[in-house]
């Protein structure tokens, strides 16, 4: 579906400013008598300064960032990664040791995935090798699948894109994932493309920060597709460090594809409007620098440690982050409240005071998308939060149905907002998530729209089965 011309809506924009301004002037002359005139001379400068004013504001006021939609790949069912799928793969892997092999069951078992999450290709190979031909199949899989679904809901033409924007937080192959995109789709030769990598679980709310950012502060109308992928296949761990061991038990794949426009005019048929967004990053600090690395073993294997102070990081970082995102989005009541309990922490510093008292965030949004990056990740979001077990509902059971998919969960749990019914249109949703370096980032959204049924949300076939009682 082509838009209309951005010149000509500006045309018409002026030309309509124009002939109010010289309908007001006239008023105004007619109105008062060449004697009052004389002696009010400001009189007509005073409305040609205000119109020339209101004209300036509208003329530069931002542009819109509107969610046009969201696709989630779903993998096919011969890609399910039960327990018994894991069983045989471990057992068949001559590079883990029992040791090990049980370490990761006991992990598994008490992380909250559930027997229908989906793995990487090579797991269901003869041979069980991660190669970069695997890689690259599991990244091609989900984008390819992902924005399929969404130009097609959508029904914009590949060659209206202006941005892509593709985030995969440790696969960054040559030529690049997004050229892949540009050569799969056949992108004009003068789209802009962007590719994160290293940012971990927070780069699919930097991607959207960067793309609200680009469409801001461009001239005209623009599209930009984000792609949120991760490919886990030259990533499993094969060593015995047990901290490394973890991801292999959490990590499964997903890959989400969303559009976004600064297009006012797309507002009526748009699902969500990004409101603000907030990024923190608390690298300065070494233990939170650390507390997810990627690094060799005493053996030279490469892996992902998650150690024992992830959750402590995650849990601090979070309250400095909020301290920045909380006088953006609280109602007046809960931000006297909250900065009460700063200034009180701050008098009483030192005298073993108790640490400000974190706001009630259920004040500011009816939906929250927490980030997933476990069972104890969950847990400790909440505990800080004060967040009751109904909010976190739809965190616990994206990480039960699909697993970690790494940033593209938050927009899994979008979809079980959706696909339960329970969005509402004018209803205000926060996603956050954590990313390794240490970085926490918040998007604010408000939707246009009631929820809708999409026949590829990834929950319809499975969505009455949740919540599960057993996590």
């Amino acid at each position: 579906m082509k838009p209309p011309s951005d010149i000509q809506t500006q045309l018409l924009q002026l030309s309509f400013l124009s002939l109010l301004s010289i309908t007001f002037l006239l008023h105004t002359t007619l109105s008062y008598t060449h004697r009052h005139l004389l002696t009010h001379p400001l009189s007509l400068s005073s409305a040609l300064c205000a119109l020339l004013y209101l004209l300036h504001r509208r003329l530069s006021r931002p542009r819109p960032v509107l969610l046009l939609n969201y696709s989630c790949h779903k993998p096919p069912p011969h890609r399910k990664c039960t327990y018994k799928v894991c069983e045989s793969f471990v057992s068949q892997t001559a590079h883990l040791t029992p040791e090990s092999v049980e370490f990761m069951r006991n992990i598994y078992l008490k992380s909250g995935l559930g027997d229908q999450t989906y793995a990487p290709p090579f797991i269901f190979t003869s041979d069980k090798v991660p190669t970069l031909e695997y890689a690259v199949q599991e990244a091609q899989e989900g984008m390819f699948s992902a924005v399929d679904s969404l130009l097609r809901k959508t029904r914009i033409e590949p060659g209206l894109i202006d941005h892509v924007i593709v985030t995969s937080g440790s696969f960054s192959p040559s030529p690049s994932l997004s050229s892949h995109l540009v050569n799969h789709y056949g992108l004009r030769p003068d789209v802009k493309s962007y590719n994160l990598s290293g940012m971990g679980c927070s780069s699919g709310v930097i991607a959207i920060d960067l793309a609200s950012r680009v469409l801001k502060s461009a001239r005209k109308v623009q599209y930009a597709l984000v792609i949120i992928t991760e490919s886990i296949s030259l990533n499993w761990y094969f060593g015995e460090n047990r901290s490394m061991l973890v991801t292999n038990c959490l990590f499964r794949v997903g890959c989400a594809a969303a559009l976004l426009t600064n297009d006012p005019r797309r507002r009526q048929d748009a699902k969500m409007e990004l409101v603000d967004s907030v990024r923190t990053h608390h690298g300065a600090d070494d233990g939170a620098y650390h507390a997810a690395f990627q690094e060799e073993d005493g053996k030279g294997n490469t892996g992902i440690s998650l150690t024992k102070d992830l959750i402590r990081v995650a849990g601090l970082n979070l309250r400095e982050h909020i301290k920045i995102l909380a006088p953006r989005v609280l109602p007046l009541s809960q931000l006297g409240y909250y900065v009460c309990s700063v200034i009180a922490a701050a008098v009483a510093r030192g005298g073993g005071a108790k640490p400000a008292v974190v706001p009630d965030f259920t004040a500011a949004f009816e939906h929250m998308c927490v980030h997933t990056g476990g069972k104890a990740v969950i847990e400790q979001v909440g505990r800080v939060l004060g967040l009751s077990n109904e909010v976190t509902e739809p965190a616990r059971m994206s990480l039960h149905r699909f697993g970690n998919t790494s940033s593209s969960l938050v927009f899994y749990e979008l979809g079980y907002f959706e696909a339960k019914g329970r969005v509402k249109r004018g209803d205000r949703m926060w996603m956050i998530a954590f990313g390794t370096g240490f970085k926490v980032g918040s998007l604010v959204w408000r939707f246009l729209c009631d929820s809708t049924q999409e026949s590829d949300n990834p929950w319809n076939d499975c969505i009455d089965e949740y919540p599960v009682k057993d996590w």
